[in-house]
């Protein structure tokens, strides 16, 4: 179990600990290397040395040189003249995982910083002390500057922390002072690409959740529906070889064996094949999963990753280069945002089949006296309108590059529109989710007295736990509310499922 985290060695598991409020500190072993990268600092001032964003301008002004006496001034006026975020501001737990990230990142010693920000980075995360961070205004360029910015404002006890105190007030509350910016420490606070990478993993989190759900609500469909499970079998898996595609087969047969209501069809069904989004589950689930997991070790890698400039390196040499440039994480959380629209889009066409009473067999709209009673006719209309908001957000993002800064900054990755909207997709994709589990409790209850497996019994048992059979039309929008959390609590994962992260 991760007690610490250990900069460039951080399992995805420990940030999402840190996301959900855990106090893992940074491992003290980490501040000989960053002691070295300061010193490196030290001496190229010392020795009349010109490094970009040490002693010079930033952007297209690196060849203005700034003398010794306004260093520390330079770096304050990078800070405030950057801090031009607009927007709500990012929730608490993203914030605290940017700042562990952040301080992870300074604590590889590649940043040429001092402890001293490291330990009030660590002290801020420790003490509750969050910058407010406006959610828009970063392209993801070098890094992302300005709310980056925000962040690194609040350290020199300028701008505001949570819920919009003082950052000087809250800093001194806490027992803490505000930083006095040594040379490029203003810089390597604000290049980098911890916002854009903890907005991607608070969504790719998220899409774990939702992935599972879906696995276990679209085995209960296909349950209800009394679908086959032959399309499941592990042999037609294998024959294409991929490795979601195996994993997802797997586990539908593992949630819908021992079914009653399967073998009350299995000899005698007049049915040649099923829907896609019944039948296909392997093929599109496997691939929304192969997917997230290409994300989640892009992602994992950039979390651990040193990606402000200049870096000093091993040898005590500056040098300049673009590791601020966040097109890997664009690139993950563009995948992130079309495996969420399919989870979602697949389980609404399931939603569909339960409530038309031409392919489901069962009463319209799973509504009892249908007629006088509308059952859950609008709740599909709903996961409809889910569904189609989240393919239009799918667009990419990492393809809509614009120039910035005179033209110095002329790609850029937009990372940070990419991984703003996938919390929200997922939101979306978990009130869909929870629709169609809401739907197949409902259809299963038409089955009865017959059975559905053990696993999918216990879903349909937490289902009920929450919201009771619609035995006539009342107020729908809490029994949505309710199935959206159990999704978003994990609570439908009932039966080990294949998951996303390590």
């Amino acid at each position: 179990m991760t007690t610490t985290l250990i900069p460039g060695a951080v399992p995805l598991r420990a940030w999402a600990q840190v996301l959900e409020g855990a106090a893992l500190p940074l491992d003290p072993s980490a501040r000989p290397a960053v002691e070295r990268g300061a010193a490196a600092v030290a001496r190229v001032i010392g020795g009349g040395g010109r490094v970009y964003g040490v002693n010079t301008g930033f952007g297209k002004l690196a060849t203005v040189r700034i003398p010794a006496s306004e260093l520390a001034t330079l770096q304050r006026n990078l800070i405030l003249s950057h801090a031009c975020g607009v927007g709500a501001p990012l929730p608490a737990p993203v914030v605290r995982l940017v700042l562990a990230m952040k301080a992870a990142s300074l604590g590889r010693g590649a940043s040429g910083v001092r402890w001293e920000v490291v330990a009030l980075l660590e002290a801020m995360r420790a003490k509750g002390v969050l910058p407010v961070v406006p959610r828009q205004g970063s392209v993801g360029a070098s890094g992302d500057l300005a709310p980056l910015a925000h962040l690194t404002a609040a350290m020199i006890g300028e701008g505001e922390v949570l819920p919009g105190v003082p950052a000087r007030e809250a800093l001194a509350a806490a027992g803490l002072s505000p930083l006095a910016l040594g040379p490029k420490e203003g810089l390597a606070l604000i290049n980098g690409t911890q916002v854009s990478t903890a907005l991607a993993l608070e969504g790719l989190f998220a899409a774990e959740r939702v992935f599972q759900a879906a696995l276990v609500a679209g085995a209960l469909t296909t349950d209800a529906l009394r679908g086959s499970d032959t399309p499941f079998d592990a042999r037609i898996h294998a024959l294409r070889g991929h490795t979601g595609q195996i994993a997802v087969a797997e586990a539908l047969r593992r949630l819908l064996a021992g079914s009653a209501i399967r073998e009350s069809h299995r000899e005698n069904d007049p049915r040649v094949q099923d829907p896609y989004s019944l039948r296909c589950q392997p093929q599109v689930m496997g691939a929304a999963l192969d997917l997230l997991r290409s994300a989640a070790r892009t992602l994992e890698a950039e979390a651990n990753a040193v990606t402000d400039n200049p870096l000093v390196l091993e040898d005590g040499s500056i040098v300049s280069g673009g590791n601020f440039h966040a097109e890997p994480v664009a690139f993950a959380a563009d995948q992130i945002a079309l495996a969420l629209a399919e989870i979602g889009n697949l389980s609404e066409r399931r939603i569909a089949l339960m409530v038309d009473p031409a392919m489901s067999g069962l009463p319209p709209f799973l509504a009892r006296e249908a007629g006088l009673n509308s059952g859950l006719m609008i709740a599909q209309v709903t996961a409809a309108a889910l569904a189609a908001e989240n393919k239009q957000r799918a667009a990419p993002a990492s393809i809509d590059s614009i120039p910035t800064s005179a033209n110095q900054e002329d790609h850029v990755s937009m990372a940070t529109h990419a991984a703003a909207r996938l919390f929200g997709m997922a939101e979306n994709a978990a009130a869909i989710i929870g629709i169609e589990a809401l739907c197949a409790a409902e259809a299963i209850e038409h089955r009865r007295p017959l059975a559905t497996s053990a696993p999918l019994e216990a879903a349909y048992a937490k289902i009920r736990s929450c919201i009771a059979p619609l035995l006539a039309d009342r107020f729908l929008a809490p029994d949505i509310a309710a199935a959206a959390e159990l999704v978003r609590q994990g609570a439908l994962a009932v039966a080990p499922l294949p998951g996303v992260t390590p």
